[in-house]
């Protein structure tokens, strides 16, 4: 349940913690994935969530997928801890993750080349999947193969 919704989710909830307060701060990103690549996302060095982020790259991901009927709460789902981690530009690294983003999100052609923007890879800690009611569980980095 967990690959699913790693392989078909396109957005998340990025939680980050602002260094002034200590407060935690969520925004929606676009997220990346493939299994040999793990999770990632691609942000404007400008946004707020990348400031608090290179200050505390400690994050918290939540994923999800609609409900197709029925109460939106036994939805599936799946919140990542993860440290985030700034990608290189011009590395095979940042390369590869070029590839797999436009894949998954043609029209960021229009941006993908913006030197205030970066790859970020989510380095997984730990997760938990609620999968409905009844059905949560933890998990591991090598639940997920990272």
């Amino acid at each position: 349940m967990a690959h699913s919704i790693l392989a078909a989710v396109r957005y998340g909830a990025l939680a980050t913690i602002e260094p002034a307060t200590g407060a935690p701060m969520a925004t929606k990103i676009a997220v990346g994935y493939a299994p040999d690549a793990g999770l990632f996302g691609y942000m404007s060095d400008l946004a707020q969530h990348t400031q608090n982020l290179r200050a505390n790259a400690n994050v918290s991901l939540l994923l999800e997928t609609v409900a197709d009927k029925g109460d939106p709460m036994n939805a599936p789902r799946l919140t990542l801890m993860a440290k985030a981690r700034r990608v290189e530009r011009d590395t095979p690294e940042h390369n590869t993750l070029r590839d797999l983003y436009l894949a998954r999100f043609p029209k960021a052609k229009l941006y993908i080349g913006f030197t205030d923007f970066a790859f970020y890879r989510f380095d997984l800690a730990k997760a938990h999947l609620n999968g409905g009611f009844g059905k949560a569980f933890v998990l591991t980095p090598a639940d997920l193969g990272a």
